[in-house]
């Protein structure tokens, strides 16, 4: 497949396309936020320093689905990070105390996600720095919109489609990584890995509960919807009445990396061969969900 201004080899381009041979599974992996090319222009603007700017990373999140692409799969990652535009958000959420001037009438400044500052441009960094040292324009946000949010988009859009074309349906899986501390932040226990299915709109239910099932015999704790049931790209994708089921995936930072120097820890290898095990599994029941609506999770 051929998409303008995605480069399927590493080091080149804004986006990294991973294709597998063949596609086996109806299934597409993303990874939003394990970008970690952070851009000179960000750089300038900000009052953190790079390493404070990597707070809202979900660092190696890539490298932990990588093995999909051998299963059948293919895996879409940003490489711009998420500091600097997020991708999973609608294309123009944004707070306007971030500009300079005011912002046209079609953009969303009223979001629960622009009141906490994590918008299409964040004001903050995932634990609550202020990023920038001046105001932006709005040309600015638009630019990287146009640029960056939009082929994301456009490639997940066609990923989907051609595997919708292929096999009836689709699974998009949307991998994240949370802080270690931000489900004790919102009130909840600690899980190593939290589903996400937009409280049951996004995903048909035996796939969430293949993937609890998967996981929970592997050792890990698992929580849905709670504190994170999903975000713009599961919403938007996840569609299960015509066959197409989004889920949005989280682990605890904690299992696989140093999270306060960014280097992964050797359990990042056995967490990798885990979630090849889960992308297996829930590609063999995406395959019967899709060839009969109803069937019920196997054990």
């Amino acid at each position: 497949m051929d998409i303008p201004g995605v480069s399927s080899s590493a080091g080149q381009g804004a986006l990294e396309l991973r294709q597998p041979k063949r596609r086996a599974l109806p299934l597409v992996l993303a990874s939003p936020h394990s970008g970690r090319a952070y851009p000179a222009d960000l750089i300038g603007a900000s009052r953190l320093d790079p390493v404070t700017l990597r707070r809202s990373e979900d660092s190696f999140v890539d490298e932990i689905f990588a093995g999909g692409q051998q299963l059948g799969a293919p895996l879409l990652a940003a490489r711009f990070p998420r500091a600097y535009v997020d991708v999973n958000r609608e294309p123009y959420e944004l707070d306007p105390a971030m500009f300079a001037e005011a912002l046209p009438d079609y953009v969303n400044t009223r979001s629960p996600r622009v009141r906490i500052g994590l918008g299409t441009l964040a004001r903050v960094v995932a634990s609550g720095e202020e990023i920038y040292a001046r105001k932006l324009s709005f040309g600015e946000a638009k630019t990287r919109i146009d640029t960056l949010y939009y082929p994301y988009h456009r490639a997940l859009r066609q990923l989907l489609d051609e595997t919708e074309a292929e096999f009836g349906g689709y699974l998009l899986l949307d991998c994240h990584s949370m802080p270690s501390a931000a489900a004790a932040a919102c009130g909840h226990d600690a899980a190593d890995i939290v589903l996400g299915d937009c409280h049951g709109s996004a995903c048909d239910p035996q796939l969430v509960e293949t993937a609890r099932r998967f996981l929970g015999s592997r050792g890990f704790s698992v929580a849905i919807n709670a504190p994170y049931a999903g975000g713009f790209t599961t919403g938007h994708y996840g569609h299960p009445r015509l066959g197409r089921h989004a889920l949005q995936i989280e682990i605890n930072r904690a299992l696989y990396m140093d999270e306060r120097h960014y280097r992964r820890k050797p359990a990042l290898a056995r967490l990798a061969r885990e979630m090849s095990g889960l992308v297996a599994r829930l590609g063999e029941v995406a395959q019967d969900c899709l060839a009969t609506p109803g069937l019920k999770a196997a054990e």
